[in-house]
């Protein structure tokens, strides 16, 4: 067989192979976006339970919603913010009261931490911890005891670069948005 034959093959089955992709890319990415969408929406209410909508602040820099309850009353923020977990990224919902002292809830949107001990950021006994924490100065991680303050996350044991990774995303999260509040920028 000729070279030319080899490349004439190959340049065609790349061809076919792109033009496939091309074709499955241009079916799903609607399909996916808009998933993404939903599930952005279930997470703003899942950490603002008394919200009913929700107004997308623009030129943030990142994403972030204020949340109004029935009344058209506004209960807070509902920001996403993500950083690096032990095994890749973890993107994160957290809620916060009108006026940035104290979170409501958080929502793990997306991680790819150790199956069995990574994965427990995604339990109810860790996420737990996060309603009504004070988030100021900043949220520590302690290990081995109870926690004792309001601004404090008890670590999983075995998973603690998982927890201090949560930890560390809602605080820089938290700081971005106080910093908005701070410009004027959350009005």
């Amino acid at each position: 067989m000729k070279v030319t034959h080899i490349v004439a093959a190959l340049t065609i089955i790349g061809i076919i192979a792109g033009g496939s992709l091309s074709l499955v890319n241009n079916w799903a990415a609607p399909k996916i976006a808009a998933n993404q969408k939903a599930e952005t929406e279930r997470a703003i209410y899942l950490v603002h339970l008394d919200g009913k909508r929700y107004e997308e602040i623009k030129n943030s820099g990142f994403e972030v919603y204020k949340v109004f309850n029935q009344a058209d009353s506004s209960v807070g923020y509902s920001l996403v913010y993500s950083g690096n977990g032990f095994q890749g990224k973890i993107k994160l919902m957290i809620g916060l009261a009108e006026d940035l002292n104290k979170i409501t809830s958080i929502e793990v949107l997306e991680q790819s931490e150790t199956p069995g001990l990574g994965t427990k950021i995604l339990e109810p006994p860790y996420k737990d911890q996060y309603k009504g924490l004070v988030p100021a100065p900043t949220i520590k991680l302690i290990k081995g005891v109870e926690p004792s303050n309001p601004n404090e996350v008890k670590a999983i044991t075995g998973a603690t670069i998982s927890s201090r990774s949560v930890v560390a995303i809602v605080n820089e999260g938290v700081g971005k948005l106080k910093e908005l509040e701070n410009k004027g920028a959350l009005k």
